[in-house]
């Protein structure tokens, strides 16, 4: 080991001790570093940097989690089994039982022998009952996932790529439904650089003036509200300014036309104070002072995320009559954002008394046992991975049952799969359904925040037209049970509905251009649907596009080849 390597691992090494009080743990760790440092030897990484510093950042990452010193240790050990003589039996008579079995759980996740979807497949397979017998097996796989993330650059163009995807769809989902949502945001924002280059330089340009005016606004507006909650005598324990992540920008930038000026939350202001109650006071300090903004008050604590998210967000009418939001919570709940399932394991809290997730919330882990049981009953590849990105993955919304439990459904779900998530009774026998005590049809996607009633009939049946608009799989298994039923031999191939987009561009009026756009549509491979014009303020024009959309990735190169068509201003699309 070169003296640089030595200098940067010493300096790797004390960081992570200052996470741990305990002698006895320095020691522990101090010296499982060694023997890590020996057993790689000279292994070098694709970069060309020694492989040592790999496992000690991983264990760094896992240290500032919060997590204990086994884990830690784990995170050392994460590569020795699979990449040098060191064996999982040597490492438990060394290191101990726990962090053996860790080590242990981490290399069964990383020998995948397939390709494609099998790949895809059998690593959520193997994540989820590595989650059901130890949560922290799974935080060391995100925390090894991070740093490769973070030194993908020496890889070719495909590998960047391949490694990327899989890191959106799978790893990014995974943190966040463990309500680790800096580490979701991390690993997105690193996947977004390598798999839309163009858009993610595109975006880098166009925000720099952006976030440099809303910080300099947030800077000032901070001391003000700092004071005005001093005045009160709420203490803050600190405060923060927040940025937007920019995959999570850039894709809700193309819900409103690619337009800035709609980004309200571009920056927010933080503030964390020390108990619940501080939270609410501070509330009202805050909309005494600024005008709220209707609609935009988020109360996460009463009715936390599924995922354990609290806090208070609002947006209001600050100086000059700019929006701003505003973020309140007690440090306990920003340590629970900031690094979600984790934050239950300092360790301290004794949390590793047994081996198993049962330690945790049940109704935060509860969707690892539906996974469980759910994945037993889909045999192919494909057809589990793309339910999966349907039915846990997909960007989540939150609603409310009537007494005001909350439930997470995947984006454009509706009142039948609200049902079938509750019970299967429920689904099966569901006559109607109103939302927020209005009747709507069982066709309704679901917003954010909804309150949805079901209304049942006894010895009702499902229709099977139900399996046109459901989203859920459970939904759909479900509603072709209940018709097999009734109906003998009726079971057949899932039915596979087209999603259809709805495209809105807005043009510079001039020959040829509703022409031009069609064909770049086209030349996607998209499907067109159907086309409207109507005109807008001169020299403006709508074009109205429905198109058949099968995969949003493919939506979202069309939208920023669409840009790319001269007279072209702004884009947007909606399911």
């Amino acid at each position: 080991m070169g003296y640089t390597t030595a200098i940067k691992m010493e300096k790797i090494l004390e960081n992570i001790l200052t996470y741990f009080p305990s002698e006895k743990d320095k020691t522990f760790i101090s010296k499982a570093a060694e023997f890590a440092r020996k057993a790689h030897g000279s292994q070098k990484r694709d970069s060309g940097e020694p492989y040592i510093c790999h496992p000690m950042d991983v264990a760094l990452t896992l240290a500032g989690m919060g997590l204990d010193a086994s884990t830690v240790i784990a995170g050392i050990f994460h590569d020795v089994v699979e990449d040098t003589p060191t064996t999982v039996e040597e490492i438990k008579i060394k290191w101990g039982f726990e962090v053996a079995f860790l080590v242990n759980g981490v290399t069964k996740l990383s020998k995948i022998q397939y390709s494609g979807k099998e790949a895809q497949a059998e690593t959520l397979r193997k994540m989820f009952l590595a989650m059901a017998e130890d949560i922290r097996v799974v935080l060391i796989k995100l925390a090894d996932r991070y740093h490769n993330m973070m030194t993908l650059d020496s890889l070719s163009p495909e590998r960047q790529k391949k490694i990327s995807l899989e890191t959106l769809e799978i790893y990014a989902p995974v943190a966040y439904r463990l309500g680790m949502g800096e580490l979701k945001g991390q690993l997105e924002d690193l996947s977004f650089k390598y798999l839309y280059p163009k858009e993610y330089q595109w975006l880098l340009r166009e925000i720099k003036k952006f976030y440099r005016e809303s910080e300099d606004y947030i800077k000032r507006f901070k001391p003000v509200l700092e004071l005005a909650l001093k005045k009160e005598g709420i203490k803050i324990a600190e405060s923060q300014i927040r940025f937007k992540h920019y995959w999570t920008l850039y894709k809700k930038l193309q819900r409103h036309e690619m337009n800035f000026d709609k980004m309200h939350d571009l920056v927010a202001a933080r503030v964390i104070v020390p108990t619940i109650e501080d939270c609410y006071l501070a509330l009202g300090v805050v909309h005494q002072n600024w005008k709220p903004v209707p609609g935009l008050i988020k109360d996460y604590i009463a009715l936390p995320k599924p995922n354990g998210y609290q806090s208070l967000h609002t947006s209001v009418f600050g100086p000059h009559g700019k929006i701003i939001e505003v973020q309140i919570r007690t440090p306990e709940m920003h340590l629970r954002a900031e690094n979600g399932i984790a934050a239950h394991w300092a360790y301290k809290e004794g949390y590793f008394k047994t081996k198993s997730s049962k330690n945790l919330n049940n109704k935060e882990t509860a969707w690892i046992d539906q996974l469980r049981e759910w994945q037993k009953e889909v045999k192919g590849s494909d057809e589990f991975v793309d339910s999966l990105k349907i039915d846990f993955f997909k960007d989540r919304i939150f609603v409310l049952t009537p007494v005001g439990d909350v439930l997470d459904l995947p984006d454009g779900a509706t009142p039948v799969d609200f049902a079938y998530q509750v019970h299967s009774d429920i689904g099966n026998q569901c006559s109607g359904a109103k939302i927020n005590g209005k009747i709507v049809p069982l066709n309704t996607q679901l917003q954010s925040g909804d309150m949805v009633e079901i209304l049942i009939q006894k010895n009702k049946k499902p229709s099977e037209d139900w399996l046109n608009f459901v989203k859920t799989r459970i939904a759909q298994d479900r509603i072709r049970s209940a018709i097999r039923s009734k109906i003998k031999n009726l079971a057949g191939p899932k039915i596979k509905v087209a999603q259809v987009a709805h495209l809105r561009v807005v043009v510079r009026d001039r020959i040829g251009i509703l022409k031009d756009v069609s064909k770049v549509i086209s030349s996607q491979k998209i499907n067109i649907l159907s086309v409207k014009t109507e005109g807008a303020k001169n020299p403006f024009h709508y074009l109205n596009f429905s198109v058949e959309s099968k995969d949003k990735r493919r939506l979202e190169q069309l939208i920023f080849a669409i840009k790319k068509t001269k007279g072209v201003e702004e884009v947007s699309y909606q399911f």
